[in-house]
């Protein structure tokens, strides 16, 4: 038995180098995963990986083959030190592809042979694919399965044996028509492989939504999201869709204050009371947001199925979402909410910190001086005093001093939807009047090609609930009283400045174009996206299975995967040869030289015969010696014929156009 011994020595390969050309392809397929994976990974990995993959390349084209192992080691042990540096670990999705992608472009060190190459390009059919772990968009996915063609290249020339030509046009095609015929296939695997309910295993994602709502809100916090023109979610109405002042979709309630943040407090021990009759119904298709937080149009009489309405009257999923998540709901439009007011929701709901905003304590003091217990009237007196007092609605706010409601009310006086609803809400709790903060979305653009109300992050808005004696929580909206575009017209057209003015982008053309391609995004989120095991169990409805199971998803599936190899098979043993094309041309050929009036004789050979024919036809004299050439060349030079001869032979036939002789 011989002894296991560790050594940094190289051994000598049996297998022949790379040729240049499967070179160049497998650094064009770790180029692309790269590329793909660049928005998601930090600038100077991915600016680092692309210096280290040219500089490979550079390398091999000027004859270097060998990269020292004293340079391999310290690069891996630097991208791992890197990666962990930056997310603090080394599992997760985000610093896991980062990982993944930098080990990817390191192999190109070591990457001279076969064997290499093939064990490279799995690894970037791999790490392709986990692209789709940050978006299954139709853009993306199309991105993604175009990666697979430079990934085939390389394949195909490593397979290929003797001598060839590096050319597109003849690598090129048969990849293409490779993917083309398994497009069934992986079509028959999507609809047929049996679903889970729930995945068996899921990458953990950073602590960070991606809607820019959560459940802490400080003014300032929503600055980035208020620009973000990404799609939150797409609502459908059963009836009348409500006018925009009225498409408040709430997701968190947050009652406590620390003079920096809000947060959620209390929530209430049971579900509030609710009065009114449900009115409004519809259905959400809600882009991932790695939140459990359902938006839902004020005020819902119940959750969603497979969700949880907590006692502010929001919703939670039970899991986070992580995909596209679609739900119905109802609303109900006109309604008293919490009537009678729990003493500890009322105690919950004045609290204010010490020391904080003495400035707007006094000026709320001065109001309930003036108006008593009025909490309308001390609203209205507030409101006016935004729409009044000089304050400005900017997404480009002043940063605030240590006091933010003092600073932001009687200093810099602008903001947006955060600084008001922070600020009216501590001013009316220092009146002694029971407030909250909402946030969740406002507005919408209501898609007509789509019919339906397509609700994106700038939609992103904070208001304030007041508890009124005698009506329950109400919901008042601060930046309504500074920019009312805000409500009635949405946040584009606050953000664009007084009047909300036409630009480029908001001309009709353009919202033609978008509205059509946010119907496809809708159509590939709701077919694609959103087709789970649910779906996949009425899909043998028509043959009679209402409701299929595991058992009969997997019989269909073997007997489907049996025809179409069965299929694949006959079609590889009875497809015509490479050489039977080049005979099929020849024979073009002799058809149209017969008709123009030479025609072959019993046992004339093709050289033979092409001369004839070039001394019978002197206008097409260089055209048939060099197809007498190729022919020859094809024929006699190789074992098989060359791919790229047998076509530029069939492609010399087709340009040969030769006059009927008239007998």
């Amino acid at each position: 038995m011989s002894r296991f011994r560790l050594s940094l020595r190289e051994r000598p390969a049996s297998e022949p180098p790379l040729t240049p050309w499967s070179f160049d392809l497998l650094c064009l397929t770790m180029a692309f995963v790269l590329g793909v994976h660049a928005p998601h990974l930090p600038w100077w990995l991915t600016a680092g990986l692309a210096v280290v993959l040219v500089a490979r390349w550079q390398q091999r084209r000027r004859g270097g083959r060998h990269t020292p192992i004293w340079i391999k080691l310290p690069l891996i042990g630097l991208l791992l030190a890197l990666v962990i540096l930056t997310y603090g670990s080394l599992f997760g999705r985000e610093p896991g592809s980062a990982f993944a992608v930098g080990l990817l472009v390191l192999k190109l060190l070591e990457s001279d042979r076969l064997r290499d190459a093939r064990v490279g390009v799995a690894f970037a059919a791999f790490a392709l694919m986990s692209a789709l772990l940050f978006d299954q968009g139709i853009v993306a996915t199309a991105i993604v399965a175009a990666g697979v063609v430079p990934a085939m290249m390389t394949l195909r020339a490593l397979e290929t044996a003797g001598p060839r030509v590096p050319s597109w046009r003849v690598e090129l095609p048969p990849v293409l028509l490779a993917l083309l015929v398994s497009v069934p296939l992986a079509l028959f695997a999507f609809l047929f492989i049996p679903r889970l309910s729930s995945p068996l295993w899921g990458a953990p994602t950073m602590d960070r939504a991606t809607t820019g709502l959560s459940d802490r809100m400080a003014p300032g916090d929503m600055a980035e999201v208020l620009t973000d023109d990404t799609p939150a979610m797409r609502v459908t109405f059963d009836g009348p869709t409500p006018i925009a002042s009225s498409r408040y979709f709430r997701a968190f309630t947050m009652t406590r204050f620390d003079g920096q943040a809000w947060s959620p407090g209390f929530g209430g021990r049971d579900t509030g009371t609710l009065e009114g009759q449900p009115r409004i119904h519809y259905r959400v298709t809600l882009e991932p947001t790695r939140e459990r937080a359902l938006p839902l149009l004020d005020m819902p009489p119940d959750a969603p199925t497979d969700a949880m309405l907590r006692g502010d009257r929001t919703a939670v999923a039970n899991q986070r979402l992580e995909k596209t998540y679609n739900y119905e709901a109802s609303a109900v439009a006109d309604y008293r909410l919490d009537a009678a007011l729990d003493p500890l929701a009322r105690r919950a709901t004045l609290q204010l910190p010490d020391r904080v905003g003495p400035r707007a304590r006094a000026q709320a003091a001065a109001w309930v001086s003036q108006y008593g217990g009025d909490a309308l009237a001390i609203a209205r007196a507030a409101l006016a005093m935004f729409h009044d007092g000089g304050f400005r609605y900017t997404l480009a706010a002043a940063p605030l001093g240590r006091d933010r409601i003092d600073d932001f009310l009687f200093g810099t006086r602008e903001g947006y939807c955060e600084h008001y609803a922070s600020t009216f809400t501590f001013l009316m709790r220092a009146a002694g009047i029971p407030a909250r903060v909402v946030t969740g979305y406002q507005g919408g653009y209501w898609n007509s090609l789509g019919r339906y109300l397509l609700v994106r992050r700038a939609d992103a808005h904070a208001w304030t609930e007041l508890w009124i004696e005698g009506r329950g929580w109400v919901r008042f909206d601060p930046t309504g009283a500074v920019r009312p575009e805000r409500v009635t017209l949405g946040a584009a057209a606050a953000a664009a400045g007084d009047g909300g003015g036409e630009g480029l982008f908001d001309a009709a053309w353009w919202r033609s174009t978008r509205d059509r391609w946010d119907v496809v995004n809708q159509w590939w989120n709701q077919a694609v996206n959103g087709f789970d095991s649910l779906r996949q169990q009425g899909l043998l409805q028509p043959f009679g299975i209402r409701r299929a199971d595991v058992g009969d998803l997997a019989l269909v599936l073997a007997v489907g995967f049996a025809v179409l190899v069965v299929g694949a098979l006959g079609w590889a043993l009875f497809q015509r040869r490479e050489g039977d094309a080049l005979d099929a041309s020849m024979q073009r050929l002799r058809r149209k030289l017969a008709r123009a009036g030479v025609s072959r004789r019993a046992g004339e050979g093709p050289r033979h015969f092409l001369a004839r024919a070039a001394r019978a036809l002197p206008e097409h004299r260089n055209a048939l010696e060099r197809l007498s050439e190729v022919y020859l060349r094809s024929r006699y030079a190789h074992d098989k014929p060359p791919p790229e001869l047998v076509t530029e032979f069939r492609r010399g036939v087709d340009e040969l156009k030769t006059r009927r002789v008239v007998k």
